[in-house]
């Protein structure tokens, strides 16, 4: 079980160190949206449309990289006073009544939706703009797929928590 989870942990923690590099790029392509627009009176809907683009990957890679650090959003008021092993058996309950159902629920409802847009090889509606939308929509079933994959390694380690391993 361990094995496992530290398998899905170098996973998300290499994809999100990536990923986290999409942050500078952002703040640069958004720097040079700003100086071209208003110092040179050019627009580009590209790089426009590219920051849309590098925050979609933020935010939809960097989910489970957030789950792994344990950084994510909880209501926080009691569980930070459980033991251990009250924390494993929240965690346990959380993954499997939510996490599961959610990331399930994104996969499966997202399938026709990409599906439709690699059909169409679906490209931006603005003249200039990127023509790689169907690509950006496959971001959707990989976050959640990623999602689920480190909910296991959250439930893989609160099992072994529970037996005493951990």
């Amino acid at each position: 079980m361990d094995r496992v989870a530290r398998c899905i942990d170098q996973l998300n923690e290499w994809i999100g160190r990536a990923v986290a590099w999409c942050t500078l790029a952002m703040v640069l392509v958004t720097f040079a949206v700003v100086v071209l627009r208003y110092g040179f009176g050019i627009g580009s809907i590209a790089l426009q449309e590219s920051i849309t683009y590098f925050h979609a990957l933020v935010f939809m890679l960097g989910a489970a990289y957030t789950l792994k650090h344990d950084a994510h959003v909880r209501v926080d008021v009691f569980y930070h006073r459980y033991s251990a092993r009250h924390r494993a058996l929240v965690d346990i309950a959380g993954t499997l009544l939510f996490l599961f159902p959610v990331s399930a629920f994104l996969f499966f409802t997202s399938l026709d939706y990409v599906a439709e847009a690699w059909r169409v090889q679906e490209s931006s509606r603005e003249p200039g703009g990127l023509p790689w939308v169907y690509l950006l929509k496959t971001i959707i079933p990989v976050a959640a797929m990623l999602l689920a994959l480190q909910g296991l390694a959250l439930l893989l380690r609160s099992f072994m928590q529970l037996r005493g391993r951990n």
